[in-house]
């Protein structure tokens, strides 16, 4: 002590060096303090140890020699200093767990060990010890304003943690982690004893293997937390055998109750050389931890039981996936081992740190033995025995008989054997008696998908011990082919309430099934060309629509397609022409689906045809035409060549309500609808179809009383600049105001006018109408540049008078033809391509506007387009609403192409400012939508255009 003193007193006068140690201030409040980022290690220095102080309250470093008390010292040391900031004396406790299981480390594990073996302050003597049996744990006292330096002599190299603590709260600590360590080690020890005495009583391997695996926890969180040491005598350092011992039965007990719960052995002998190997492996480490490094062994078990764990997860999921109980069952256990597994990687790598990680861990753990206790539970107390005693033989076989059956199969449980009699490998083809034996060579010549089922089949007699088995499976002959087997069977249940048998019969049923299998091909499959019939198609197509119903990216378009003027084939060439001719369309059309669609033969010259793999617009439009196409392609018949036409009807789903049925009825209605305007033609559903019958005549006779009573008006929509916003001019607008069904939109009523001839009256009616209230526009707001559209029909555009009457028309009005627009549909004009130029090149003469609405939707040539004399294309609203690149770089290319060849750009259905500014900046002139102004009546129209264009008095 003089030593030290004079050191001390000697290094008063020594200066302040740069790497001064910096106190940890301490305050009455801090009751917990983390000291372990404040030391300052110090390694190999030897027996004897100098270390300069940290500053004093006079700012004076000190300079102190430290000798170690401890004979075994490793010339390890640790340095940090201590600061009273108050006026009170305080005491602390300095407390170095021996275990942390948190940063512990998966390879070579710190297992524990005494930290710290003495602290020397730099003032006073050396600090007490208490006493603590899984902590060194030292009380200090700090004067009013000390600043003490500590010298602890370290006993292993590595201190996880130190902590200052308050003395009172440290206690109460220990007492409350002692409570909860106590509750959990109490109800590890009853679960254990309870499965122990369950295997007494049952006796089956599932029930040993989880009592070990119980076993086997509370053997570890009794040395975790400490318990061991207080049962039986633990000699100082042995603390990393043990812990090491118990981590390695806890990973050896996983795979045994893994092994026998799944009954792996059954299905498979390298199972269990398998089980036996990783046992006997962890056997061996078990060595590895006793003569040569516990922290080794305890790597080893720890990638052991982590490795169980994943390969668990891995059968789990594939047997509970076919349908085995077991595996279903053990899911909720497994799934808190992996969660539970997860949380000790977190925490024995560092990443999860605080003081209540180990105990919850173990907690833990013993909560997943609890839950696998009552899960092996269930089947401990289900079923019950059929029968007690056993069978003779002679029984047994009256058994199989009263079964009906043909071959007699037997399988001894316990001695895994089945035989069968007569022996089922010769009728196969195989090698006598290749059957005879453990279940699992049925295995390689079952039918891999009948295989999961014929486990599990047994698996359940075997569990449940009741029952019978009703069973049909797929054996191989030597030949490859399969054969159908029929088993029925039944369980003798021994004493002892476990199966020891199964008894019954197998009886060939191959030619049966074939049977079936050919009546259910027939049943719902054409004779002719081998397609679905009406009702699997509706079968299908109602499975796609509940799927549609749920899922936005189904959406499926149902074709129906009827063969023009059939009957004259079948009249002219015979039948077996016209079923040849089927045939050829059959395969024709086939060849255009994917694997995800279908095609039916619904009647003689009828199919069916659902779309799936197309949901984009513009290719099930591209998809109907080729499927025209297909149909029109010549076909080559007794040196003839002969070309059938098709009328086709389509319709989309897109409302959640619709059936099956419903589609395929509106389908069916399109296509008639595409008859009735001759055929060779592709009709989409409109909900005007569903009136053409019973009510079409009602229709039609109120529509032809409708001009008569001024039912019929026009509304119209404003077509507005981009650059300014202003009106460039009105697109005309037919409106129906019916006095019993309301206001009646074109859709509705013009295909009933198209069918019964009064469309060109009805067009008439719309470009008079139209010129006039123009005309009279322009006399109350002066000529301005405006312009009137009117869409023109296909019966109004292969008139031959169709040029006169728009020359009467503006005669009549009074109205320049230059204000005067007409517009035509793509689908229109490609009809009669040739037709449609003569007629527009005349009306071109006129000196009126030509439009080419729906631009992009229809199947045009570009070719034509060039030779069309329009001077404007309204682009359709389905490439201005769909944002994604791909569409707008189309339409930018649509623009630029229009632009090129002299025409004026429309765009229709623009929904927001931000389409409307791309569009502006891509140079469309035009647009038309509700955003720019919804369809106006007369009046409203021309109120519009007198705040636009005031009248100036010439």
């Amino acid at each position: 002590m003089l030593g030290l003193v004079a050191v001390v007193l000697l290094a008063l006068w020594a200066p302040v060096p740069a790497g001064a140690i910096e106190p940890i201030r301490i305050s009455r409040d801090d009751i917990a303090l983390d000291l372990s980022g404040a030391l300052e290690f110090h390694r190999n220095k030897g027996a004897s140890f100098q270390v300069s102080t940290a500053p004093g309250i006079d700012g004076i470093v000190r300079r102190i020699e430290v000798e170690a008390k401890e004979s075994n010292s490793s010339g390890d040391w640790a340095v940090f200093a201590l600061a009273n900031t108050t006026d009170q004396q305080l005491d602390r406790l300095i407390v170095a767990p021996h275990f942390r299981l948190v940063g512990s480390g998966l390879f070579w594990p710190d297992l524990g060990a005494s930290r710290i073996g003495a602290i020397t302050p730099s003032e006073g003597f050396a600090l007490d010890r208490q006493a603590s049996p899984d902590a060194d744990v030292f009380l200090v006292t700090l004067n009013p304003g000390s600043v003490i330096t500590f010298i602890a002599e370290l006993a292993s190299p590595d201190v996880p943690q130190v902590y200052l603590w308050d003395p009172e709260a440290y206690k109460d600590t220990v007492n409350s982690y002692t409570l909860f360590r106590g509750i959990v080690i109490g109800i590890a020890g009853l679960l254990a004893l309870f499965l122990t005495i369950l295997f007494v009583v049952k006796g089956t391997t599932m029930f040993p293997a989880t009592a070990a695996l119980a076993w086997a926890a509370l053997a570890y969180i009794c040395v975790d937390f400490g318990f061991l040491s207080k049962v039986i005598e633990i000699s100082p350092g042995s603390e990393q055998l043990w812990r090491s011992v118990t981590e390695i039965a806890l990973a050896g007990s996983s795979i045994v109750f893994l092994f026998a719960y799944l009954n792996l052995n059954r299905w498979h002998g390298h199972f269990s050389y398998v089980a036996l190997a990783w046992i006997s492996g962890l056997g061996l480490i078990a060595g590895i931890a006793v003569f040569f490094d516990p922290a080794v062994a305890a790597g080893i078990a720890r990638l052991s039981f982590a490795a169980t764990a994943v390969i668990g997860l891995l059968l789990v999921v594939y047997l509970g996936l076919r349908g085995y109980d077991r595996a279903i069952m053990l899911v909720p256990s497994w799934l808190m081992v992996l969660v539970w597994m997860a949380g000790s990687w977190l925490a024995i790598t560092g990443l999860l740190d605080n003081d209540i990680v180990q105990p919850a861990l173990g907690g833990g753990l013993i909560l997943i033995v609890l839950l696998i206790g009552f899960t092996v539970m269930q089947h401990a107390f289900s079923g019950g025995a059929l029968q007690q005693g056993l069978f003779s033989d002679m029984e047994r076989q009256a058994l199989a008989i009263t079964g009906s059956g043909d071959t007699v199969v037997d399988w001894d449980v316990l001695r895994d054997r089945v035989v069968t009699r007569p022996d089922i490998s010769e009728q196969l083809g195989l090698s006598s008696g290749s059957l005879h034996g453990p279940a699992r060579n049925w295995l390689p010549v079952l039918h891999p998908d009948d295989r999961d089922h014929f486990r599990t089949t047994l698996d359940m007699v075997l569990e449940h011990r009741r029952g019978r088995i009703g069973q049909s499976f797929r054996l191989r002959a030597a030949d490859g082919h399969y054969h159908w087997f029929s088993m029925r069977a039944r369980p003798v249940v021994g004493s002892d309430g476990e199966v020891i048998r199964c008894v019954g019969t197998l009886i060939d049923v191959t030619e049966q099934k074939k049977a079936e299998e050919r009546l259910l091909h027939d049943a719902v499959h054409d004779n002719l060309t081998g397609l679905p019939n009406r009702e699997l198609f509706l079968n299908r197509l109602d499975a796609v629509v509940n799927i549609a119903r749920a899922e936005e990216k189904v959406r499926p378009t149902v074709f129906v397609i009827d063969i023009d003027r059939f009957k004259h084939v079948n009249d002219g060439l015979g039948m077996s022409a016209g079923d040849t001719m089927l045939l050829t369309l059959a395969r024709r059309l086939h060849r255009l689906l994917k694997p995800q669609d279908t095609l039916s033969r619904f009647t003689g010259d009828q199919f069916a045809l659902m779309l799936l793999s197309e949901q984009d617009p513009a290719r099930i439009a591209a998809f109907a035409d080729a499927l025209r196409q297909a149909i029109r392609a010549p076909i080559s018949f007794a040196k003839r060549e002969i070309v059938l036409t098709g009328s086709v009807g389509l319709i989309s789903w897109t409302s959640p309500s619709a059936t099956a049925e419903d589609m395929v009825k509106d389908a069916e209605l399109a296509m008639q609808q595409a008859k009735r305007f001759g055929g060779d033609r592709i009709e989409p559903f409109r909900p005007a179809f569903r009136s053409y019958g019973a009510d079409r005549l009602q229709i039609e006779s109120d529509l032809r009383r409708a001009l008569d009573r001024g039912e019929l008006s026009l509304v119209y929509q404003p077509i507005v600049r981009l650059v300014d916003n202003s009106v460039a001019g009105f697109e005309a607008l037919m409106r129906w105001d019916h006095p019993r069904r309301g206001m009646i939109l074109p859709g509705e009523f013009i295909p009933v006018a198209e069918n019964c001839n009064l469309i060109v009256q009805l067009g008439l009616f719309a470009m008079q109408r139209a010129a006039e209230d123009f005309a009279s526009w322009q006399k109350q707001i002066g000529n301005s540049p405006l312009s009137v559209s009117v869409n023109l029909s296909s019966r109004q555009l292969i008139r031959q008078d169709l040029v006169t009457d728009v020359r009467s028309v503006l005669a009549r009005a009074n109205l320049k033809p230059i204000y005067f627009r007409l517009e035509l549909t793509e689908s229109l004009i490609m009809d009669n391509p040739e037709q449609c130029t003569h007629v527009l090149d005349k009306l071109r003469k006129l000196g009126i506007g030509l439009s080419l609405d729906d631009f992009g939707t229809g199947y045009s040539s570009l070719s034509y387009l060039t030779r069309l004399p329009f001077d404007t294309i309204k682009i359709d609203k389905s490439f201005v609403d769909d944002t994604s690149p791909k569409k707008a770089v189309l339409l930018s290319s649509m623009v630029d192409m229009a632009h090129d060849l002299g025409l004026s750009v429309v765009a229709e259905g623009v929904s927001s400012e931000a389409d409307a500014l791309q569009l502006r900046q891509m140079g469309c002139e035009f647009v038309q939508s509700f955003l720019f102004g919804a369809p106006l009546p007369a009046d409203a129209a021309l109120k519009l255009l007198k705040e636009q264009f005031p009248l100036t008095q010439a």
